[in-house]
């Protein structure tokens, strides 16, 4: 079952909700947010209502606000019991309040009480947020509007306060009574080239000639039965930048809000390395019951527990041979496929494989904790750094425990992690990454799962960038404050994005700045620098400035419970003076302009929610093994692009020998998933065996291949090899990212027996 926004009240049953309306500014890699949820309460009975919602973890909110019939009522922010207090004061002599804050166990959902709705009444909740934009492989910016939340396992005596329990009746998409209306509006330095949506939009309407403005809007009528997501493709992101924001007027000096803000972005062009063949590779797999569901409500929508066993199958058979490695599976137990990490070998890989094949969501609750406990006790083995990989549905209530155990283990390993499904948390998802120095990954929808995985794969194999340094030059008597955590860690093809408060006096219109980031990569010295004008620009919502607190509360708020007391001083200082909201803080509103006490018991009402499809009326797991691509993976392709004087000798004579055989693929129909039999063929050393299953992929019988080969004594594993990269060139270009690494295994295997007979 989901859990869609909505005000909920205290009994959990929910009040009508009529429309929701989104205003979305993007510029650049930065998205302003405005989101109105109108309400009316059709009875004949006060309200007290509850409001649920999801936010992404990244999100800075700093505004809240109320509109009923006609009067705005605008929050302050207040330290959290001191909110509650003044809340409950103000209903029992039966005024108007609103009360918005974090939830106390999951940074990605926030709860907003608004007490004593009368009848008759309308209440329009408006608040808003900046948040930065992740950048996707593709040079997407992807901005996500979260509608699901999906219900987290309720540990045995975890709090009782959590709007997380709440609970809602379901009915079919078609019958979900609200709709919700979204206007876009993009601009960039740069073109911008295409909008896309997972959701029907409006064509794109360019404000500009050079198309460096545009808008977007969803279709009418557009139900809030999934996540809106944005994908904003502009003709150049890899530009660095530093971009300064004036100080709020009449702050105190060296304060954060008084001071300029500034925003640096770089873009490392960190050269292509050679990956690492050592590591332990350990993958922690959620087998929980809500593992079973559908990863999108798309119909026929594949299994999440079947997306990941297929991606942790190509994980396994993409391992540098010589590595460890072992699987965990968790629920409200866990089991592991070996007592300790065990070395990689054709005998454990075909193991890990035969288990995979046996995994099932049937492990009960979401309880991740005790296995990741458990993983950081296990002895290390010298050489082989941890490298940790977790998929989950995100579907948690011990959040911000979870992350401190993360962190308090960040010396000694990094955490790769994924989200699989709609309404995955994104406080959990992004948080174990960011304490640990790793990178997360959302997969929604019908977005492939393998391709995230290995391009995280990838990166736990790019050598170790040391020695990062971020300096700034500034005139005298300027001075720069960082107040984003410390780099470690850059990972080839990622952008870097680090907030400073520059205290001092501001120099004349001409002076400039320069900063200047370096980092070592295998003995070699790099550096990347910016020049930039010293002249800040106003902005009336002081984007830079929240965003710059925002990053600032991410590193000390581990929650309401978790943070020590030397930290929430500063999380508490920083939350007020930004007004962005933390664990600790909380919008309180009062109307008390009322001509009179609202009278009368506080009644309830429910929205229904949407439920998403069974898991008894998806297609069976082999739906699981076919590719969104197939189609284009089983007609007859003439190879195109490959240099076989780059690869091997061996590859040069198996295409030569190809072309006398005609051993192209030729499959009529395309029935089966050639590409995923194929890799399930390959061996953990990178080679093909010449056997009957290649043979099928190839189109050919095992006979005709073996007579095709007129040299004498010649080694048929090579010759097999070199056919299987052949054919992945000729018939998977569409998902190489899948494959490079099966492939680099195979071709360092047959260089490394060019010279056997």
């Amino acid at each position: 079952m989901v859990q869609l926004c909505g005000l909920l009240t205290c009994q959990e049953e929910p009040v009508p909700l009529k429309s929701i309306s989104v205003t979305l500014s993007i510029c650049e890699f930065v998205a302003g947010v405005s989101v109105t949820l109108n309400y009316e309460n059709e009875e004949k009975v006060p309200l007290e209502v509850f409001f649920v919602f999801p936010m992404d973890e990244d999100s800075a909110v700093y505004s809240f606000e109320a509109m009923v019939d006609g009067k705005k009522i605008q929050a302050e922010l207040q330290e959290k019991m001191k909110a509650h207090s003044n809340y409950e004061n103000a209903i029992s002599q039966g005024q108007q309040a609103f009360l918005l804050e974090e939830d106390k166990c999951s940074r990605d959902v926030f709860c907003c009480n608004v007490g004593n709705l009368p009848p008759g009444s309308k209440a329009a909740l408006t608040l808003k947020y900046v948040q930065e934009l992740p950048l996707e492989a593709d040079g997407a910016l992807r901005y996500v509007l979260p509608a699901i939340l999906n219900p987290r396992y309720q540990l045995s005596g975890g709090p009782e306060d959590s709007c997380l329990k709440m609970k809602a009746p379901v009915v079919p998409l078609e019958d979900l009574p609200y709709t919700i209306s979204l206007v876009a509006t993009i601009s960039s330095q740069h073109s911008i080239e295409r909008i896309q949506s997972n959701c029907i939009l409006s064509p794109t309407e360019y404000l500009d000639d050079k198309k460096t403005s545009a808008r977007v809007s969803l279709a009418d009528g557009h139900k809030f039965d999934r996540d809106v997501e944005l994908l904003i493709y502009y003709s150049d992101v890899h530009t660095p930048s530093v971009a300064l924001e004036m100080g709020k007027p009449m702050q105190k000096p060296d304060s954060l809000m008084g001071d300029t803000a500034a925003m640096v972005s770089f873009y490392p062009d960190i050269p292509e390395a050679e990956p690492v063949t050592c590591g332990e590779f350990v993958f922690l797999m959620d087998r929980s019951g809500s593992m079973q569901g559908p990863m999108s409500k798309q119909d026929k929508s594949q299994s999440r527990i079947d997306a990941a066993k297929e991606t942790l199958t190509l994980l396994l058979k993409s391992l540098p041979i010589g590595c460890y490695f072992n699987v965990y599976g968790f629920g409200s137990s866990y089991e592991a496929f070996f007592p300790n990490s065990v070395q990689y070998t054709q005998q454990t890989m075909e193991e890990a494989l035969r288990r995979v094949k046996l995994m099932r969501a049937d492990l009960g609750g979401t309880e991740i904790l005790i296995p990741l406990q458990f993983i950081y006790r296990g002895p290390s083995i010298p050489g082989h750094p941890l490298q940790l990989f977790v998929f989950t549905d995100g579907e948690v209530t011990d959040t911000f425990s979870v992350i401190r155990e993360v962190r308090s283990n960040r010396e000694r390993h990094r955490c790769f992690s994924f989200g699989i499904g709609e309404g995955a948390s994104t406080s959990l998802i992004k948080g174990i990454a960011r304490v640990s120095r790793g990178t997360s990954e959302f997969i929604i929808g019908k977005e492939r799962m393998q391709a995230k995985a290995l391009r995280a794969l990838k990166r736990s194999l790019q050598p170790v960038v040391e020695d990062v340094s971020l300096s700034c030059d500034l005139p005298q008597g300027l001075s720069a404050k960082m107040l984003s955590p410390e780099q470690t860690v850059i990972f080839r093809g990622q952008r870097l994005i680090v907030y400073a408060q520059l205290t001092g006096t501001m120099p004349s219109a001409e002076a400039t700045g320069e900063v200047c980031l370096k980092y070592t990569l295998q003995g070699k010295s790099f550096e990347n620098k910016v020049t930039f004008s010293l002249q800040p620009k106003h902005d009336d919502n002081f984007t830079i400035h929240r965003l710059a607190a925002k990053s600032f509360l991410q590193t000390k708020d581990m929650g309401f419970r978790e943070t020590s007391a030397g930290d929430k001083k500063e999380v508490l200082e920083v939350s007020i003076e930004s007004g962005v909201i933390s664990s600790h803080t909380a919008y309180i509103a009062i109307n008390k302009d009322l001509n009179k006490p609202v009278q009368g018991p506080l009644a309830r009402r429910d929205i229904p929610t949407p439920f998403l499809l069974s898991t008894t009326a998806m297609t069976p797991w082999k739906r699981a093994c076919r590719l969104d691509r197939s189609h284009a993976l089983g007609h007859r392709q003439k190879k195109k692009g490959l240099s076989l004087k780059e690869t091997s000798p061996e590859l040069e004579r198996a295409h030569s020998s190809n072309k006398r055989t005609n051993l192209e693929t030729h499959h009529p129909v395309f029935g089966e998933n050639y590409l995923v039999q194929l890799i399930s063929l390959q061996k953990a050393d990178g080679s093909w065996d010449l056997c009957e299953g290649l043979a099928i992929v190839l189109g050919m019988k095992l006979r005709d291949i073996r007579d095709a080969f007129t040299i004498k004594n010649a080694d048929l594993t090579s010759w097999a090899t070199a056919l299987a990269v052949l054919w992945l060139h000729a018939n998977g270009q569409d998902l190489k990212c899948e494959w490079e690494l099966l492939e680099r295994k195979a071709v360092a295997w047959i260089h490394n027996h060019a010279e056997s007979p």
